[in-house]
């Protein structure tokens, strides 16, 4: 399942100079493990670029080899115009790396965070102290400066990890699972500083596996023990699947999915309050294949259509492809 892209905020997708990332035939192996398999992808720059999948499912192996971290066993991959692993060295200083693990010092204060950035990053003693204070106040901090990042929640370390990642203000922003150890205010409030930054030009590349965060995206591709099986913006994933979503009322909600689960051609069926959601294969009469099951079983129930979502795409992309091994 893959759309084209859809028109961005800031530029026409398609114009190859427009491409933050251009990677083909992408592939990483681990001794006999395929932890990536052929994937092509293309990034449009200033955009948010979802990676949706499960844990294992490839994603941060992927960074990895985009950010020049890892070497790629086969492939092309080209970022901001240089072509990886290649010409790594030059790209670092115009990328920003951040991972869901907080990495900074937990013993120095969120100055000398910040400060030590910094000078990693080769900013000179006044562009130094200027950035510094400017994200003290973006991010929040200039309440508390001198406190230790250690003594910081889990969405102050966060938002110190993000400031750190975009000091030498970066082109490029890779970020692997950035929100899996924060509470949804936080979370919230971290994707409007990504938005921020996507709107003043910075691109970037977020993995998740929260449905949530993948809608937020300008466009997603969703990685499924290392293929890439769909890529495109959300809507649009979405609306591809029209037809194939119902939603069903049942006066005994679990006897009705117990029916249904076992019914050909459907991929899911997940219960949503008392009310229960049925995803079925292309080509396949939803509303009319289930509304007649569950009359053929006496289940009192209402068959309506529904519009599909993202967790829909998600099962319709990754369901039914067989047991292909774990993956990194």
């Amino acid at each position: 399942m893959t759309v084209a892209a859809a028109p961005g905020p800031h530029a026409d997708a398609d114009t190859a100079a427009e491409a933050a990332i251009r990677a083909r035939g992408m592939v990483k192996r681990f001794g006999g493990l395929v932890a990536v398999d052929h994937v092509d992808l293309t990034v449009p720059r200033a955009h948010v670029y979802g990676f949706l999948g499960p844990n294992g499912s490839g994603k941060s192996t992927t960074i990895r080899m985009l950010c020049g971290l890892l070497t790629p066993t086969g492939g092309e991959i080209e970022v901001l115009g240089l072509k990886i692993p290649e010409q790594a060295d030059a790209l670092r200083l115009r990328i920003g790396y951040m991972t869901q693990k907080f990495s900074l010092f937990e013993d120095l204060t969120v100055r000398e965070n910040l400060e030590f950035l910094a000078a990693v990053y080769g900013l000179s003693r006044a562009d130094a102290r200027r950035r510094v204070e400017e994200l003290l106040g973006l991010y929040h901090f200039e309440d508390r400066p001198r406190q230790l990042a250690g003594t910081l929640s889990g969405g102050q370390k966060q938002r110190l990890a993000l400031a750190g990642a975009v000091i030498h203000r970066p082109e490029l922003l890779f970020l692997d699972e950035p929100t899996s150890a924060v509470d949804p205010e936080s979370r919230r409030e971290f994707w409007e500083k990504l938005f921020e930054l996507a709107d003043a030009g910075t691109t970037l590349l977020v993995s998740t596996h929260y449905m949530d965060e993948a809608e937020r995206c300008h466009r997603i591709a969703i990685l499924d023990r290392g293929v890439l099986v769909a890529d495109g913006a959300p809507a649009e994933l979405a609306a591809d699947l029209r037809g194939r979503s119902v939603e069903v009322r049942a006066a005994y909600p679990r006897r009705a999915q117990q029916l249904l689960s076992g019914l050909p051609g459907v991929l899911s069926v997940a219960q949503i309050g008392n009310s229960l959601r049925v995803l079925s294969a292309p080509g396949r009469d939803s509303a009319g294949a289930v509304a007649r099951a569950l009359r053929e079983a006496s289940l009192q129930a209402e068959v309506l259509p529904s519009e599909a979502n993202l967790e829909d795409v998600f099962v319709a992309a990754t369901r039914g492809r067989g047991d292909a091994g774990d993956r990194r």
